[in-house]
């Protein structure tokens, strides 16, 4: 019985590692656009090219896909949901994965800059890294998943 009690906590943690991928990749996108409006090329700032509005709405679209799936997750968490094992390994393999390509989007939007310490983009591309390591690699949350899916 211990091992279940342990296993359903990694329920929560999944969620939690997800919720942090949410949170990094949402502040980069906002210091992104900042950066992007004020950094210049070819007489016109980052934010005027449309490769760039492209990518800033690709990282706005990711997130907010993320954050559903994320609080779908944590819904089927609360009410004990029958698929909950699979809804918290999808949320947390979608968010840290789209959530790390959304930092480093922001960071390749900064060019050089971004890998200097004073930008924190660089901080948070390292610390979302291990994000799809924790609580299970996504390697695992894509065998609980299909598990899930084979099960029924």
């Amino acid at each position: 019985q211990g091992f279940n009690i342990a296993m359903s906590g990694l329920n929560g943690g999944r969620i939690n590692i997800a919720s942090t991928s949410l949170g990094a990749a949402e502040r980069c996108i906002e210091v992104a656009k900042e950066h992007t409006k004020v950094r210049k090329q070819f007489g016109q700032p980052l934010s005027q090219m449309q490769h760039t509005q492209f990518q800033l709405a690709q990282m706005g679209t990711k997130l907010v896909a993320c954050r559903s799936m994320v609080r779908n997750a944590a819904r089927a968490l609360d009410s004990k949901h029958p698929d909950t094992v699979a809804l918290c390994s999808m949320a947390k393999l979608f968010a840290t994965d789209n959530c790390f390509d959304i930092v480093n989007t922001a960071l390749q939007l900064h060019g050089g800059y971004g890998y200097l310490k004073d930008y924190p983009v660089e901080q948070f591309l390292r610390d979302i890294r291990v994000n799809q390591i924790l609580e299970g690699t996504n390697q695992v949350m894509q065998i609980l998943i299909s598990r899930s899916m084979l099960a029924n």
